[in-house]
């Protein structure tokens, strides 16, 4: 009796978990058992090993095999456990060396011609099997790049089941083949592709200008009401052009969601955020995340540390919208399903978009609205009550006249560059103060930590805000949101600590919608 080991990874949302690979050659009828909880897709690995170790030489003996993965309490999910479970055969029929595949951890799905194909999920779990102590991850030609990302991990790139084979010692003839290489999908492009929008395209609306710079200074998200054609849209696109930079861990967070999403992670990681947008037909599934089958990423978590952009917001099923009331709040998503628990990470900033009545024209200058008031409250009443208490600026955006567009073409207006600056600098002293903390942005910062003592502001500061609050004006999570927002323009500001203006000025951005 003979036993190869080797070792996989199981990925459960962003988590992942090193599993065990075993392969028992035993005596019996000829058969390809897999146990320890595989689905579907993985426990038809047992056509495509047999078949692809046959077509490339290297052929298993007609005897019983029975793999096991262990730990076997743990859901076991997708096809790139195929490679492990063959390698793990080759090894129990002594093909291989079983010491050198013993230390490796391989990823990657067989053809029946025995070539490896590329899988989603490679950035996460390599990043898994660094973080459990593995050395060295063998993965397939074409995921090798985006493998490479993680630091302090050697990759080993294999075309073919032969190829890997013949690293690991079998006394097999090289053979060229031609890799697999995964199509880019069309208008799956990153954000660094193409041309990027200025800020200086914007004219007119200097409130809005205004509220968006100090949106990307304190990471708030932001809801943005007026009639077509004011320039919400634009303004919401040209938010990520003007948020600083990812750090790497950043980075690789965005990357890891990308690659278990099944979008393309290019050789360099993309270090500018990201920008989602989903159409308002969306389902919860789509928006938050899940699936039958293997649980992917919504757009909310696609977004994570970029911005998330619901246009004509309150088209958008009131269901849906109320599913981003948890990871507004801590930040993550998590998907409940009968087996296992799914959580992906979901920081980003909202921006949201809103006519302010079914056909727009509700407050504009030059339009008629015949709306009844019923129909504008109905049609509003679609942004819940908790969800739009979750938002920071609150903002009216009017179309502008011609007078004001002529006015506005003799008038300096900031460039995406100088209100990336301004945001950069505004951020950096944001982390000098909180250095001490776990918190980077004032978003991030709880309500309790502000109220404390030592950071309380004088009450001649906060009185407009403790007025608001005291005549309902203001719910207790949106007091603690005007705090936030006040600290984020006293970093403008380039002040130490809040001044009563800035309070003031909180509150006008929550309350002008």
């Amino acid at each position: 009796m003979s036993i190869g080991r080797t070792r996989a990874v199981s990925l459960l949302g962003l988590e992942g978990a090193l599993v065990e690979v075993e392969a028992d050659m035993g005596q019996g009828l000829p058969a390809f058992m897999i146990i320890g909880l595989p689905d579907t897709s993985l426990g038809e690995a047992r056509d495509r090993v047999r078949a692809a170790a046959t077509n490339t030489g290297c052929a298993l003996p007609t005897r019983k095999l029975t793999v096991n993965l262990s730990p076997a309490s743990l859901p076991k999910q997708g096809s790139s456990f195929d490679l492990a479970i063959a390698m793990a055969a080759l090894a129990a029929a002594d093909l291989v060396s079983a010491v050198s595949v013993g230390r490796i951890v391989h990823l990657g799905e067989l053809g029946l011609d025995g070539r490896l194909r590329p899988v989603d999920g490679v950035l996460p779990a390599v990043l898994a099997a660094r973080r459990a102590g593995a050395e060295t991850v063998m993965v397939p030609s074409d995921n090798a790049a985006e493998a490479g990302l993680v630091p302090g991990i050697r990759i080993v790139p294999a075309a073919s089941l032969r190829e890997a084979a013949i690293w690991h010692g079998a006394d097999l003839t090289p053979e060229p083949v031609e890799a697999i290489v995964r199509p880019r999908p069309i208008g799956l492009a990153s954000a660094s592709d193409g041309p990027r929008p200025d800020l200086a395209d914007v004219v007119g609306n200097s409130d809005a200008v205004q509220a968006l710079i100090v949106a990307a200074a304190g990471g708030h998200h932001l809801l943005m009401v007026g009639p077509p054609g004011a320039g919400k849209t634009m303004l919401a696109a040209r938010l990520p052009g003007i948020l600083p930079d990812l750090d790497l861990d950043a980075a690789l967070e965005v990357g890891s969601v990308r690659s278990l999403a099944g979008r393309p992670v290019d050789g360099a990681l993309d270090r500018r955020p990201p920008f989602e947008s989903p159409h308002h037909t969306c389902s919860a599934a789509s928006l938050i995340g899940g699936g039958s089958g293997i649980i992917r990423p919504g757009a909310a978590s696609r977004a994570t540390r970029g911005v998330l952009f619901l246009d004509e917001a309150p088209e958008f099923s009131r269901t849906v919208l109320d599913c981003l009331r948890q990871p507004l709040e801590s930040g993550e998503a998590v998907i409940h399903r009968a087996r296992a628990v799914a959580r992906f990470p979901a920081r980003f900033q909202l921006v949201a978009a809103a006519n302010p009545c079914p056909c727009g024209q509700y407050g504009a200058r030059d339009g008629r609205c015949e709306c009844s008031p019923h129909h504008r409250r109905r049609y509003l009443a679609k942004l819940s009550g908790p969800l739009v208490d979750r938002i920071d600026l609150q903002l009216r955006v009017a179309r502008i006249g011609s007078a004001a567009f002529r006015l506005s073409e003799q008038s300096v207006r900031p460039s995406t560059a100088d209100a990336r600056r301004r945001v950069e600098e505004a951020r950096a002293r944001t982390a000098d103060r909180l250095a001490s903390t776990p918190w980077r942005l004032n978003s991030e910062v709880p309500g309790v930590w502000l109220r404390e003592r030592d950071n309380r502001l004088p009450v001649a500061v906060s009185l407009p805000a403790d007025h608001a609050l005291e005549t309902g004006a203001l719910t207790m999570r949106g007091y603690d949101r005007v705090l936030r927002v006040s600290w984020t323009l006293a970093d403008l500001d380039g002040v130490d600590r809040p001044e009563r203006s800035h309070v003031l000025g909180a509150l006008a951005l929550r309350r002008s919608s």
